[in-house]
Formats: structure tokens, C-alpha cells, sequence
């Protein structure tokens, strides 16, 4: 039998412990040969080496998931406990997000790993994929994880505010709420990510900023991550206005969905004609996702696939 103490500097004995020490006795139940007294900020333990050795690799994880993200909720614990690196103590690298229930957000397919490589060599990735194949949420997932690592200052995701079938003027309310349905799909992104009082912190304060694209004229974008969501019903004079937009240690994204196209018939869609000219610019990276990508309903793939023969023929 063998005794060792930890301090457990910087995590806070509440935010390990819990209320009644409720994560502490968690944590027990995932080391039976081990006995856990917490004393302030002191845990001491007692039980054989292998076990002693374990936990010391496991309380790392700890401390490197607390000084990422601030906390260190139960669902937190429970999952670095049940990951498969236990000896190394380094945590999943996979992970883009941990979403504030308990989710891990991470590429889940080869051509989204794409995306995430793209990103970090690169300051401007365009992303064409058909609906349902994570171009949007892969994006919004990057932005929020530089900015938890500080890389930038601020997120800006925008939208082109054109209508699908349906006339905006009718829709009730200011402007503002006119234009927030068009905007949801962002907003739905992010809520999956962020707590949401520090999303709505973020938003007030605008360190996350969502706005239709005709909001970015005039703007120099420096230190954020930018998306340009739905690109494919922007024209050429707002593509190119946007790109424009990109100042000093930013980082852009552009996706869209060429089969998706609600512009009026006669002008062509920006994101066509930039995926045309901007091949092959050095710092520029282009990623083409597919049906194989598709990580919605199963349903979904093969409605794509469907539409995508009709459109062959």
C-alpha cells in the first residue's frame, strides 16, 4: 500500500470536488483500489502504485481541460476517465469543441479532416459540399476554437440575405427580425459549442458577430475568424467585396452548395466564379466535399444522390 499528495492547483476544490464533494465520490467510483481524501487544496490518495499512477496521468487531463476551458464539469470528468489515453495524459487532439453538454465536436469524416488541415495552413479555405456534409458546423467549430485559444480576437459568420421561395418583406418585424431566420442556421451552431450565457455574452459584447453579408462593406476584419456561409447566393460584386474584407491575422472560410443556388437566373454566383479564378492562389486552399460526407439522416445522402443523377441528365 503506498500514499500520494496532490496539490491541486489551479483547479478550485469546488470545481473538482463538487457540492458535497458529488465529482470526487465520480471519480471513485473509477478507481475502487484507491482511497480519495480531499483536504482543501490538497487530495491525498492511497492505494497500489499502477492505481497511484493512473489517477496522476487521468488528474492532468484534468488540469489541461481546466485551463482551456475554465470549468471542469461532471460530464467533463466522466469522459476523460473513460478515454483510452491513460498513460500519456494528453487529451484527444481530435476534439475541435467540447460543447457545454458534455459533446465532443470533432471532423467526422476523411474530407471535413480536410477542412481542419486546410485551416491551419492555410488563411482562406473555400468549402463546396452538398447539404448535410458539416461545411458550416466544421467551420463554426474552427472559429470557436481559436477563439478559446485565443488566436483571435473575435468571430464573424455572415450570410447572403437571399430568399429561398419566399419574400422577406412579407416576413413580420424590424429588420433585424426579418433578416434572424435566415441567420439561425449559425445560431444553431453555435448554441451546440457555447454555454449559452457566454454565447449571449459574446454576442453582446461582439466578440461574436452574425450579420448578412451586405453588413460587411466598408470593414477591415482583423485578428477574427470569418465565415462566409451559403457563398453560392452571393454575387460577384459581393464575393469580391468580401474577400476584400480580410485584414492582418485573420482567417476565412467560404462555404457553399453549388446545387443550391437562389439567385435570380440570369446572375452568376460569386463562389463559382472565385472557385474558377482563385485555384491555384498560394495561401488559398479549396475543399470539395461529397455524398459520402453526408452525416445527417441517411435520408438525406440518398436524396442528394437522387437529385445530384437528375441534374446529370
Amino acid at each position: 500500500m503506498s500514499e500520494k499528495t496532490l496539490t491541486i492547483d489551479p483547479i478550485p476544490p469546488l470545481e473538482l470536488f463538487g457540492v458535497n464533494e458529488r465529482k470526487l465520490k465520480t471519480i471513485s467510483k473509477y478507481f475502487p483500489k484507491l482511497k480519495l481524501v480531499a483536504r482543501g487544496q490538497v487530495l491525498k490518495l492511497i492505494g497500489d502504485e499502477d492505481s497511484l499512477d493512473e489517477f496522476e496521468a487521468r488528474f492532468k487531463q484534468f488540469v489541461s481541460h481546466y485551463n482551456k476551458f475554465g470549468s471542469l464539469p461532471i460530464l467533463e470528468i466522466e469522459r476523460l476517465l473513460l478515454s483510452e489515453s491513460r498513460e500519456s495524459g494528453k487529451t484527444d487532439d481530435s476534439v475541435l469543441v467540447y460543447g457545454p453538454s458534455g459533446n465532443l465536436i470533432r471532423a467526422r469524416t476523411p474530407n471535413q479532416k480536410k477542412i481542419v488541415e486546410a485551416t491551419e495552413k492555410n488563411d482562406m479555405v473555400f468549402v463546396i459540399g452538398p447539404a448535410g456534409s458539416g461545411k458550416t458546423y466544421t467551420a463554426v467549430a474552427l472559429a470557436v476554437r481559436a477563439l478559446k485559444k485565443r488566436e483571435v480576437k473575435r468571430i464573424i459568420l455572415t450570410r447572403p440575405a437571399v430568399e429561398a421561395g419566399e419574400s422577406i418583406g412579407f416576413l413580420p418585424g424590424d429588420m433585424k427580425e426579418k433578416l434572424d431566420p435566415y441567420l439561425q442556421p449559425l445560431y444553431d451552431a453555435l448554441m451546440d459549442m457555447l454555454p449559452p450565457v457566454k454565447l449571449a455574452q459574446y454576442i453582446e459584447t461582439g466578440v461574436i458577430q452574425i450579420a448578412p453579408l451586405g453588413f460587411m462593406r466598408g470593414r477591415t476584419l482583423d485578428h477574427a475568424f470569418v465565415i462566409l456561409d451559403e457563398a453560392q447566393n452571393s454575387t460577384d460584386a459581393q464575393t469580391r467585396m468580401f474577400l476584400t474584407r480580410m485584414g492582418n491575422s485573420a482567417k476565412f472560410i467560404i462555404t457553399g452548395d453549388v446545387t443550391q443556388i437562389d439567385l435570380p437566373k440570369k446572375v452568376q454566383s460569386g463562389l463559382r466564379t472565385a472557385w474558377n479564378m482563385l485555384n491555384g492562389v498560394k495561401g488559398i486552399s479549396f475543399i470539395e466535399l461529397g455524398g459520402s460526407d453526408i452525416v445527417r439522416h441517411p435520408l438525406v445522402k440518398r436524396i442528394v444522390d437522387i437529385y445530384a443523377k437528375s441534374d446529370e441528365k
